[in-house]
């Protein structure tokens, strides 16, 4: 049996986004997950990464953050990233309408809901968990980003993040911050550094420029991927209930 996807609209931030839907076998209700893009936008890694989570057994929505845009130029992305990260209500609203889609699908069981991401889509999943959303994870790459004091304490799920050891946009003073706010809030959380990889090193190489302190590392891309997905196995499995199900 294969999965099922298609393209989904929904308004945010002002903007139409245009997100990528990807469900699973089978017709009954599943765990589900958002997949957040990094700061350029939704694009084929997010997408790819939808459908092997739906490969998995999860209902997967990879989100849009620019309106059906990938800003390929690192100038025009810093311009809208930069404002937006600064800004924990209009992420938290681009994570909202995100979950609002998510949870509408029907395939959807939405009391077990995860949020995933990468950059910019990492941090406004992290948004989402300082509101307090009823999440089961947070597994974030190159997203060691803070919140407003105290918020984090709203945070009732497993937090996971990964980063690279020479990332130097989450470089260690960043990292430190990270990780005392979630000690201090009290959230089970975990860092994993990756040694030697530099920010976006999940992320294939696209035709953009080459930005200095990023760059893609193969072999820790697989790493980071095998431990978002064990997270979720962890924290949101799919039960051998729900395939009997559809199976009868």
């Amino acid at each position: 049996m294969t999965i099922a996807t298609r393209t989904v609209e929904y308004p945010a931030d002002g903007l139409t986004m245009i997100g990528h839907l990807a469900l699973p076998a089978g017709t009954g209700r599943r765990p589900a997950v958002l997949v957040g893009p990094e700061g350029p936008g939704l694009s084929d890694v997010e997408r790819r990464h939808a459908d092997a989570l739906a490969e998995l057994g999860y209902v997967a929505l990879a989100f849009d953050i620019h309106g059906g845009r990938y800003l390929a130029d690192p100038e025009e992305m810093l311009a809208r990233c930069m404002p937006l990260l600064a800004d924990p209500e209009r992420m938290r609203d681009i994570g909202h309408a995100a979950l609002k889609v998510l949870s509408a699908e029907p395939r959807t069981d939405p009391g077990r809901v995860a949020a995933i991401g990468y950059g910019t889509g990492g941090a406004i999943g992290l948004e989402l968990g300082r509101d307090g959303v009823d999440l089961r994870a947070i597994a974030t790459v190159n997203a060691t980003t803070t919140g407003r004091p105290g918020e984090a304490a709203r945070i009732r799920c497993p937090v996971w993040a990964g980063v690279g050891s020479e990332d130097p946009i989450m470089a260690p003073a960043q990292r430190e911050a990270f990780a005392a706010e979630m000690q201090d809030a009290g959230v089970d959380w975990r860092l994993v550094v990756y040694g030697g990889a530099l920010h976006a090193f999940h992320h294939p190489p696209v035709d953009q420029p080459v930005v200095p302190g990023v760059g893609y590392h193969p072999r820790h891309a697989q790493r980071a991927w095998r431990d978002v997905v064990g997270v979720l196995a962890e924290c949101l499995p799919v039960t051998e209930r729900s395939a009997e199900l559809d199976e009868n």
